[in-house]
């Protein structure tokens, strides 16, 4: 027990000064935002204080669904918002996905879980180039607009549905990422989940 806690700390401290480089523009070093798209950590809208649990109830996660099975680490996709778990990739079967669903459950620390797990399924090229391709093209209009900040959001897209994560401003923002993505053809469904930052965790920094 101690040594889980000494190492929780040192994971804390780390992150701390991590930051600290980040919001004084140490020269060389750069943040890659919520979903690891390029924006300074000053910029996120989760306190300093929720990045850090978020951080280490994400480091936790991926470890144990590594000691689950190594194939996870490249099928398995995973990401914690505000202590909400969203889970997303394939597997081979939906026992797979009801153990991850219970892994996830167990995280220390965890408000919820979202599993878009999917089964895998013979590969079909024209459905992962359609796939792909409604990816590119939802991404490029939130970086296109004004209204959304584009780095706020991850996007997911199997046979031709559209799974969207992550942090809006305002609620307008977040009805806008859907329009843009209802908009984009050959989408057949939209599943987002989107957290305001109204409705963020308040902790202190």
């Amino acid at each position: 027990m101690i040594i889980a806690y000494n190492l929780k700390k040192w994971i804390k401290i780390f992150f701390i000064l991590s930051l600290s480089m980040n919001l004084f523009g140490c020269a060389g070093v750069s943040s890659k935002g919520i979903f690891g798209t390029g924006v300074s950590v000053a910029l996120d809208p989760r306190s300093v204080g929720t990045q850090i649990d978020d951080s280490i109830m994400q480091k936790n996660l991926t470890a144990r669904v590594i000691l689950l099975d190594k194939k996870y680490f490249l099928s398995v996709k995973s990401k914690v918002l505000d202590g909400r778990i969203f889970l997303t990739g394939k597997v081979e079967s939906p026992e797979n996905k009801l153990q991850l669903t219970k892994l996830a459950w167990e995280t220390e620390g965890v408000r919820s879980v979202r599993n878009d797990i999917k089964i895998k399924e013979k590969f079909n090229f024209n459905q992962s180039a359609r796939d792909i391709l409604i990816t590119s093209q939802l991404r490029t209009a939130l970086i296109l607009s004004k209204k959304i900040k584009a780095t706020n959001y991850q996007i997911d897209t199997y046979k031709s549905k559209i799974y969207i994560y992550g942090i809006a401003m305002t609620l307008d923002e977040k009805e806008e990422v859907i329009e843009e993505a209802k908009q984009i053809s050959d989408v057949k469904d939209v599943i987002a989940s989107i957290l305001l930052v109204e409705n963020l965790r308040i902790k202190k920094n």
